[in-house]
């Protein structure tokens, strides 16, 4: 990378600190991590024959790189699996319910396939609830909505992986850590569900930019979790600025784990190929992802209300739930990032419905 980055990054190290002094500690309380209830997102994987919510079969517009049963997954143990928080009951999915709550409103995922994941999952659940209702599915570009003329609600997925532009100068694809002018689309939702990190790992050609910028600064690479840090730290100072939350509520998914080494559960050799069984326990033996730890200081220091849906401790314990090779790739593949549906995915939209009931 040469010494000229290796000073720029120095600097970086040090201006993240002065970021993190100069904001101070006075907005913890501002993530709303209320435990009303409970803590949601801890507890433990239980098994319920009455699960899953919906079948694949029951979802026509379910992704193909998500059907594990179309793909010929054998095994369905995975399928009857509850989450159980330690301190109190998860509520119950109610689609009619969430469907009324939302009449007239849109809300939009935004984020990358894992936000795909997700947004596939719930309009499952929804068409599930009211499986004769109309709906329609639309995609244009990086646009795709999903809506059900009756109530009036509409389901979006922005697909934008890394929320800071990305912009293509002189035949180079820059990747602009402190700039954001691709957020219009954000504006007016009712609900957002933001979500960003699988492609911050990329290298080689998956890796989305050729350089990075940051202020005046232009860099070959740098650490992905700095460089993930300062992209997060300009989100959160775009949605203070930019988002009216007197009307329009706003998420982080959390952080999606995977599972690619088996050594984060004792397991050296092993990757989510074969799993059919979960990690045991509360508490996952790899420990805490690095990223979260980024998601929770950025949010902690917002000046508004950012609701953290916090997925990742519940869907580090199911090392069984990702499609391997019954999904993208299928023998040739092995995918340990995403998730089968039905899935994990279906429970991080149990959590945000338990948000809107308990209007957390």
């Amino acid at each position: 990378m040469g010494a000229r980055n290796a000073i720029g990054i120095a600097k970086l190290l040090l201006l993240l600190l002065c970021l993190d002094l100069a904001q101070g500690d006075g907005g913890v309380t501002k993530m709303k991590m209320k435990k009303k209830c409970s803590d949601y997102s801890q507890g433990r994987w239980v098994h319920r024959s009455s699960y899953p919510l919906y079948n694949s079969s029951d979802c026509p517009f379910l992704e193909s790189e998500f059907d594990c049963q179309k793909n010929g997954r054998p095994d369905k143990l995975y399928l009857k699996l509850r989450w159980q928080p330690t301190s109190c009951n998860l509520p119950r999915f109610n689609g009619i319910d969430f469907l009324r709550r939302n009449r007239g409103k849109r809300i939009m995922f935004v984020g990358d396939s894992l936000s795909l994941n997700q947004w596939q999952s719930l309009t499952c659940m929804l068409h599930k609830a009211v499986p004769k209702a109309a709906y329609s599915l639309k995609r244009s570009q990086g646009l795709s909505t999903f809506s059900f003329p009756a109530y009036d609600v509409s389901l979006m997925l922005w697909r934008n992986a890394l929320l800071v532009d990305l912009i293509t100068k002189n035949g180079s694809r820059v990747l602009k850590l402190d700039s954001i002018d691709n957020g219009k689309p954000w504006k007016g939702m009712d609900i957002l569900i933001f979500n960003s990190w699988h492609w911050w790992l990329h290298n080689g050609r998956q890796r989305p930019w050729d350089v990075i910028q940051y202020r005046k600064s232009t860099f070959e690479d740098m650490n992905r979790l700095i460089a993930y840090k300062l992209a997060m730290t300009t989100w959160s100072r775009w949605i203070d600025s930019n988002i009216d939350f007197s009307k329009t509520k706003v998420y982080f998914q959390g952080i999606s784990p995977d599972h690619n080494n088996g050594s984060d559960w004792n397991e050296a050799k092993a990757s989510c190929r074969g799993q059919t069984t979960t990690v045991g326990g509360t508490k996952y033996p790899g420990g805490s992802n690095p990223a979260q730890i980024v998601v929770e200081q950025v949010l902690s220091k917002m000046s508004k209300p950012v609701y953290l849906l916090n997925v990742t401790s519940l869907s580090q314990l199911r090392k069984d739930g990702h499609p391997s090779i019954y999904g993208y790739g299928g023998k040739y593949g092995n995918d340990c990032s995403h998730w089968c549906l039905p899935g994990v995915p279906d429970t991080w939209n149990q959590l945000l419905y338990a948000s809107l009931i308990h209007k957390i």
